[in-house]
């Protein structure tokens, strides 16, 4: 069964290719136990330690034991790629694929690229097939890309099979075929790779309206979300807030949103506004409201604020003036503090030393390795938004 129009207009939403790289109450930022000492690895990596420059730039870069800096973690994995560390060579050519923390030059991603895949890393070839891919900063040559992918797969590499069920769902350079798309992904998400469950799961949920594929579904957005997908982490919630039968805990939606929130996901916000304003598995609560859409007209800009305008204007007049400045300000400190909108985050598996965290600033055009990681639709957040709550 092929998925309508309208459900491929949702699946793919906001996204061209899927590649490295969606949150709350008014709280500090919590502290962890296994924060690096910043003075210390500041000194290790200063001596030349690419171990420790690759942990520092880590640590700047998701906002570990030091404020978020993606100029300063530029640097320093920067260094470590000249030092001839293939990792930090492809996480630096994301960056300038993207342009995070330098200045955005396809050409130079594509060099880095090269340089990971020659020092023999096998993940770097799924980020050279998307240059490929998509001609950026080389000739366009689809045959070349899915090659690479294959290369990457046939090595264990999951998200080299994620990335031919994109070619053949998408038809890029490849006759578009759903049935082969998503043996694909079936193949990346044995492989346990989070992007590839992440679609399998989108694709069995929107092509069954009866609910049958829903506990495999939740299970293939858990393990996704749990490796770190930040749009898995939102997609889950919402699942977990209309089915709350199928949640871990009474908490999980709630906390699911604020992780996908830190990252930067302004709809998992609006959701988070959502639940506080009619209580939704929390107490109804309307200055947590407030601060949510606040929070998410900060992050998401013009459409977020058309989503979340009505909401605030009369929860704003409820509270009155002096309590909304207030909330107005520690939204404004959050948003500060998560100013990139990160798609794939990990800050506590055993690599966050290394590479914690994937993260592209969402482009508005152009087709970057980033961007096929769908969200749910600005429509459906409007209607939560002024209560028009749907079944399904």
């Amino acid at each position: 069964m092929t998925s309508s129009p309208s459900q491929r207009v949702v699946l793919l939403c906001n996204s061209v290719l899927l590649s490295l790289g969606v949150f709350v109450m008014a709280v500090p930022e919590r502290s962890h136990a296994s924060d690096p000492d910043i003075p210390r690895l500041q000194v290790d990596a200063e001596r030349g330690s690419v171990k420790h420059e690759i942990e520092l730039g880590a640590a700047y870069f998701a906002g570990r034991g030091v404020p978020q800096d993606d100029k300063r973690a530029a640097y320093w994995y920067e260094k470590a790629a000249n030092a001839g560390d293939p990792g930090a060579q492809k996480q630096i050519g994301y960056f300038y694929e993207v342009g995070i923390g330098v200045t955005r030059d396809p050409a130079k991603a594509v060099r880095w690229y090269e340089r990971a895949v020659s020092g023999g890393l096998i993940s770097a070839k799924v980020d050279l097939g998307v240059a490929y891919l998509v001609g950026e900063a080389v000739r366009k040559d689809p045959g070349l890309a899915e090659q690479l992918f294959r290369e990457a797969f046939a090595q264990g590499d999951g998200r080299g099979a994620c990335f031919l069920g994109e070619m053949y769902f998408q038809g890029l350079g490849v006759q578009r075929d759903d049935a082969a798309a998503e043996r694909w992904y079936e193949a990346g998400a044995k492989l346990h790779d989070p992007r590839a469950q992440f679609q399998l799961a989108n694709l069995l949920w929107h092509r069954s309206n009866d609910g049958s594929n829903l506990k495999r579904v939740t299970r293939l957005m858990r393990e996704s979300a749990v490796a770190g997908l930040v749009a898995a982490k939102h997609q889950l919630a919402i699942i977990l807030v209309k089915n709350p039968e199928l949640a871990a805990s009474p908490q999980e939606a709630a906390t699911l949103l604020k992780e996908a929130a830190e990252a930067g996901e302004w709809r998992s916000s609006v959701a988070l506004g959502v639940i506080s304003r009619d209580g939704l598995g929390v107490p109804v609560d309307s200055k947590a409201a407030y601060y949510h859409y606040r929070v998410a007209a900060l992050q998401g800009g013009d459409e977020a604020s058309r989503v979340v305008a009505n909401d605030l204007d009369a929860i704003s007049a409820r509270l009155g003036p002096e309590q909304a400045a207030a909330i107005d300000l520690e939204a404004e400190a959050f948003a500060a503090n998560h100013h990139v909108a990160l798609q794939f985050v990990n800050k506590n598996g055993a690599r966050w030393k290394d590479y914690p965290t994937y993260a592209v600033v969402n482009p508005e055009e152009g087709a970057y390795a980033g961007r096929v990681i769908p969200t749910p639709s600005s429509d459906y957040l409007k209607s939560q938004s002024d209560g028009k709550h749907s079944n399904h």
